[in-house]
């Protein structure tokens, strides 16, 4: 089972690394598939995300891909977002079934919006490009970033995803100016505090499985270094469809 883990690691990692998309989307159901409680899963996978997001950070750092300010803006609403659910979880002490079915309904519903960021996406930057974007002022579009990290911080603390694919997408719509890149970048910085606060609010709540997070990142970092070689535009073309009708289809049937 330890290579098992290791093994779905590897392949997340390499998607993620083909098409930056897919890590906690594809590695919270397959945890589910291995048997894992649905919180275990979300917990584990949160600190996942942070310790091999941390990486990523340092990198789109020193290439000036990231937006400080933005991410700061985010960070502000979505880690205390995050705090108030790991605080409204610890003081319910709802039981271990009805958590369960929480979470389960909770990802069901981000994997859906997943999918549709995932395959709308092309979609979204095809309209910039023709001008469809409407330039807000500065203050609105500050509270609106807030709002946003709430949204998301809520979200990726149920469910562990959103922070990637919804994150990004919601930041096209919010600073259509910026370069993709530099967008990339910033939801990347944005995920790290959110994902590790979420993370260890969990661990804190006994929802992390220390021994399958080693397992999970002794398969994914070889998995994104050898992804991030191959070319992305080839993989593209068929992965990311095929990655959203097959999140779509998990997301579908966690909620029905």
């Amino acid at each position: 089972m330890e290579w098992g883990y290791a093994i779905a690691g590897l392949a997340v990692g390499f998607i993620v690394g083909l098409t930056g998309v897919g890590g906690g989307s594809l590695m919270t159901p397959i945890l589910l598939w291995f048997g894992i409680s649905p919180a275990t899963a979300v917990g584990t996978d949160l600190l996942y995300a942070a310790l091999t997001k941390m990486g990523g950070v340092a990198v789109h750092h020193r290439q000036g891909h990231v937006d400080w300010r933005v991410a700061g803006w985010l960070s502000a609403g979505s880690v205390p977002a995050a705090l108030l659910v790991l605080a409204g979880l610890s003081y319910l002490h709802l039981p271990e079934k009805m958590l369960d079915t929480l979470f389960k309904l909770v990802l069901g519903v981000a994997l859906l919006l997943t999918a549709a960021a995932i395959l709308g996406k092309p979609l979204l930057l095809r309209w910039l490009n023709r001008g469809g974007a409407v330039s807000l002022p500065s203050e609105p579009r500050i509270g609106l970033t807030i709002a946003t990290g709430v949204a998301l911080g809520a979200l990726v603390t149920l469910s562990s995803i959103g922070a990637g694919a919804l994150g990004t997408l919601a930041l096209f719509l919010l600073y259509p100016a910026l370069s993709t890149s530099r967008l990339v970048g910033t939801e990347i910085a944005h995920a790290v505090p959110l994902t590790l606060v979420a993370g260890l609010g969990h661990a804190g709540l006994g929802n992390v499985d220390v021994m399958l997070l080693a397992n999970l990142l002794l398969g994914s970092l070889p998995g994104i270094w050898l992804g991030s070689k191959l070319t992305r535009r080839l993989a593209e073309r068929w992965l990311r469809p095929t990655l959203a009708l097959m999140l779509g289809l998990i997301g579908a049937k966690l909620v029905f």
